[in-house]
């Protein structure tokens, strides 16, 4: 096996609330292989599709850093993390994050494009006729990044 067992067992979340972190936090971070083998990461906004268990980024077809690093290493890891809870008196949160092993492929589909992005763009906001707009202006100039899980891990932290 090449993903590794979480160490401290009783931390780990079950499959369930790892995709609940996925569903409804709204950005992760993003690693890739990047440049001279050290690691990109920046954040991104991401949907998770229930109907095929893949994660979903957009972004524009021109180079970038990204795009450069998965043309050359399909592998990458992703992590969400929520704001945490604050116990009543306390000053330490508890904390429930995910880590996501796998590989993207860019999808360049304009019809998946279309369909992701609307869907992406429906977690910040319900204005339709915005999103129409958007979608109509940049779909041709963006590509969709389908993350297709290997593994999924997640925990709860205490800070302390």
């Amino acid at each position: 096996m090449i993903f590794r067992e979480l160490t401290r067992k009783n931390k780990q979340l079950p499959d369930a609330e790892c995709i609940e972190l996925l569903k409804n936090e709204r950005r992760g971070v993003l690693a890739v292989n990047g440049d001279g083998g050290y690691p990109y990461a920046s954040p991104m906004n991401h949907y998770y599709n229930e109907a095929d268990g893949c994660i979903y980024f957009h972004c524009g077809r021109a180079r970038s850093h990204r795009l450069d690093a998965l043309a050359a290493s399909d592998k990458v890891c992703f992590c969400v993390c929520e704001n945490g809870v604050r116990a009543e008196g306390g000053w330490e949160l508890t904390v429930r994050s995910a880590v996501i092993f796998g590989r993207i492929e860019i999808v360049d589909d304009l019809d998946a494009i279309r369909e992701i992005c609307a869907a992406l763009s429906r977690r910040f906001t319900d204005d339709e006729a915005y999103i129409e707009r958007e979608i109509e202006a940049f779909a041709e100039s963006t590509y969709l990044l389908r993350l297709r899980p290997e593994n999924i891990c997640g925990k709860t932290v205490k800070e302390s």
